[in-house]
């Protein structure tokens, strides 16, 4: 069993308990529940944004604790301020330390998309990240069949959400690729061996579907990556490590932003 096998074990263990915890009925009566969701897919394409997505994570499998005692509010509003297009929050504890209240901090600070990272297996967890203020839901496909897939981004559509497809090799893009996706995320970390390869972005760049929006995840901590990455047509790029192993992320970000634009600023000038 590798670790995202074990993951998705526990996760149904986890969506069992919740749903007698706090049933449906109960989640729509957040204040969340029936606010309007702000766009994933339309921040990224804003010329004036980064095209980031800043990620909030206390600790990961591979890599243990990584900013423990972050703070939520301080650090998201700081992503934002230093440009980002959305913010990225795992919801997920017993693996990556984060918890719900994390998102809703998140919601509470700033008018912008926040996607919910979470291993997603049921339509309870869908109602669950609009009642906690997600705008976006994450959707990996090593983790459900096609079919499954498919039905869950349905379900996350009636409600307003809208769905990052996560893939991680070209059989799972074509497996998986279906009508209710609209972004979908190359995950560039191996789930079997947690090595990253930003080469994968580029391998898969020309598969992926006209008129979908591009997202690359994992391994990026150079702002010349990211500007090769959108030569090749990529729209996104989700960061965590790379700012969260800074004991103030958002200073992080802020630096890697400016570096970023100004790369950006001598292509322009080049061309």
């Amino acid at each position: 069993m590798n670790i995202l096998d074990e993951i998705i074990a526990q996760k149904y263990k986890e969506v069992a308990e919740r749903k007698d915890l706090y049933p449906v009925k109960l989640l729509e009566k957040s204040l969340y529940y029936e606010t309007p969701c702000v766009s994933l897919e339309r921040y990224l394409l804003r010329p004036d944004k980064s095209g980031i997505i800043a990620e909030i994570k206390r600790k990961s499998p591979s890599k243990g604790d990584i900013n423990p005692y972050v703070s939520v509010e301080r650090t998201s509003i700081g992503y934002m301020q230093a440009g980002a297009s959305a913010l990225s929050i795992l919801t997920d504890t017993n693996y990556f330390g984060g918890k719900n209240e994390d998102l809703t901090t998140a919601r509470k600070f700033n008018y912008c998309p926040i996607l919910r990272k979470d291993f997603m297996v049921d339509e309870y967890q869908i109602v669950e990240a609009k009642s906690i203020g997600a705008d976006a839901i994450l959707l990996i496909a090593a983790a459900l069949e096609p079919a499954r897939l498919k039905e869950l981004a349905a379900f996350a559509r009636t409600l307003g959400l809208e769905v990052l497809l996560e893939v991680h090799s070209l059989e799972e893009l074509q497996q998986s690729m279906n009508d209710e996706v609209t972004v979908v995320g190359v995950n560039n970390r191996n789930l079997k061996t947690f090595k990253t390869d930003v080469g994968l972005s580029f391998e898969l760049a020309k598969h992926i579907p006209a008129g979908v929006t591009k997202i690359s995840e994992s391994g990026l901590s150079q702002p010349q990556t990211l500007v090769d990455l959108q030569e090749a047509g990529y729209n996104g790029f989700l960061i965590g490590e790379s700012f969260m192993t800074n004991s103030r992320p958002e200073r992080a970000a802020a630096a890697f932003v400016k570096e970023l634009r100004a790369l950006q600023g001598k292509k322009e000038t080049v061309a």
